[in-house]
């Protein structure tokens, strides 16, 4: 109402100076009359709140335009540009899904249920000396934006979404949007009536601005969201039940005829995705059998890219042709040859450390190739070799340190591993490791103890409940997991029974019918 009131109080003042402009001769006292200053403020707002109404109501964004008018947003935060980062990257992996998919309901014909949705990204800085918007800024070159999507047009979504992240919205107004006047005069007919406040008082109906405005203030709790996505969760475990039989019966059968360790995934894709992947994993074998006689022991993994993993496991990039696959198991004897060698290398940083062991964790670190984290203990190597530091021989065995190339201070994780950046100084790194070194390995302890505990709440968890699955993602830490089994098991969640259930930072619920919960859910 206050609104109303300011644009009619506005409107009222523009054609009041309208009509002096005309009453007024041109003459010499014309020439010299002074126009107030508020009232060139006051046309100067009405122009402006005109146009910006004007270009809006006479613009309509299809889907194409509105992709094209997100790139600078999808560029900020696609996860490919988190690979040191997984933590982030599964975040805005889970938040794209779910933008997505309220893009996708925007498009659909006749749809009006539109609940708010809450997102998060960690967006990429390109200036982050040069920014004033009250974010939390990590360390990295990125900082987390969180915002709420409440709209129902596409324009109106991507203008939220960049203003959110404080990223320019200038090019939109370039965009070639289709215009089609006869849609937005029906359009304009059929549009809601917005009553007075008094309608909704006398008739008892439920005002829609207020429930949308409750429902922003009211925080998701874990019973709510349950209630409203138990019978679509249902529906989709359902559909996927005989892909997952398919799954386990390919996976099985690879297993067994490759004489393979295990068989993973790198990003959470569906359950058709990865059948896919085996088939054609089956069809290769099938086509070229002597080839895949090297892979016996090990673990293949699909993933962006092929070759050998750090780890020691075999990557088949998922874009890559079946003569790409055959190239790297034809290398598989050079890269038992490096790893080797590799091996060789983080045992004389050992030696030359105190015994300290040098250790790569999949689920903390970047997915390197082999190659790529030879050359990082290295050149390691090479730098301890001429600093000569004075380490006692064995004074620093049974604790681990993990090599990063993108930080420049040492730390101490939660987990009792030193993380030691390769170009940090070694007289520094001397110091470090010998004054955390008691800490370490209490904190070495304590992981052991929180990793009995944890998979003891999620045994008695999924019993409880009668799941089919209880499972986190990498980016939920073993602390975090703790925390939230303890809450579930004080809850009474008849919802859960035979379902897939996924710790993670958000709600959602998977294409193939698991349900994701924030693991810091309210109750």
């Amino acid at each position: 109402m206050y609104a109303k009131l300011m644009g009619c109080l506005l409107l009222l003042l523009f054609i009041h100076w309208l009509f002096l402009l005309c009453s007024l001769r041109l003459s010499a006292e014309y020439a010299q009359l002074k126009i107030p200053k508020v009232y060139k403020l006051v046309l100067k707002l009405c122009l402006e709140k005109i146009l910006l109404q004007c270009i809006i109501q006479s613009r309509t964004l299809s889907g194409a335009d509105a992709i094209h008018a997100l790139k600078p947003f999808y560029f900020a935060v696609h996860p490919d540009f988190f690979g040191q980062h997984p933590k982030e990257r599964a975040v805005n992996e889970n938040s794209l899904k779910r933008l997505n998919g309220y893009l996708e309901n925007l498009q659909k014909p006749g749809f009006h249920s539109f609940k708010p949705t809450q997102l998060t990204f960690y967006v990429r800085e390109r200036e982050p000396n040069s920014s004033n918007v009250q974010e939390s800024f990590g360390t990295s070159g990125f900082r987390a934006v969180s915002f709420t999507l409440h709209t129902r047009d596409l324009l109106s979504t991507v203008l939220d979404i960049l203003n959110s992240c404080s990223l320019s919205t200038e090019h939109i107004q370039s965009l070639s949007v289709n215009s089609q006047p006869h849609k937005e005069a029906k359009s304009t007919l059929n549009r809601p009536i917005k009553w007075d406040k008094t309608y909704y008082s006398f008739t008892g109906f439920k005002d829609p601005e207020e429930e949308l405005d409750q429902a922003q203030r009211v925080e998701t709790t874990l019973t709510s969201w349950l209630d409203d996505n138990e019978a679509s969760a249902v529906i989709k475990l359902k559909k996927s039940l005989p892909l997952r039989e398919e799954l386990e019966r390919l996976k099985f059968e690879l297993s067994h005829q490759l004489q393979l360790s295990d068989i993973r995934w790198q990003r959470s894709w569906g359950i058709a995705h990865r059948c896919s992947q085996l088939h054609s994993l089956g069809r290769l074998v099938q086509q070229r059998p002597e080839v895949l006689k090297n892979v016996k022991g090990r673990t293949v993994v699909f993933t962006d890219r092929s070759g050998m993993s750090a780890a020691g496991h075999v990557m088949l990039g998922t874009m890559d042709v079946h003569h790409h696959w055959t190239k790297i198991f034809e290398r598989l004897p050079n890269y038992y040859k490096l790893q080797e060698r590799l091996l060789f290398l983080e045992d004389r940083i050992s030696q030359l450390l105190g015994g300290i062991q040098v250790i790569y964790v999949e689920e903390l670190q970047p997915l390197l190739t082999l190659e790529e984290y030879y050359d990082t203990l290295d050149s390691f190597y090479n730098k301890l070799l001429d600093s000569r530091l004075p380490f006692h021989p064995q004074s620093l065995r049974g604790l681990q340190m993990i090599l990063e190339s993108d930080r420049y201070t040492p730390s101490l994780h939660e987990f009792g591993h030193f993380t030691i950046p390769t170009v940090c100084d070694p007289a520094t790194l001397r110091w470090f490791i010998i004054a955390k070194a008691q800490e370490a390995r209490e904190n070495l302890k304590r992981r052991e103890e929180m990793m009995i505990t944890e998979k003891e709440l999620i045994d008695s968890s999924a019993e409880k409940f009668s799941l089919d699955r209880l499972y986190k993602e990498p980016s939920v830490t073993s602390a975090q997991m703790i925390d939230c089994c303890k809450r579930l098991l004080q809850e009474s969640l008849p919802y859960l029974q035979g379902m897939h259930l996924c710790i993670s930072h958000f709600y959602s619920v998977l294409q193939d019918g698991d349900l994701c919960i924030p693991w810091n859910w309210k109750s």
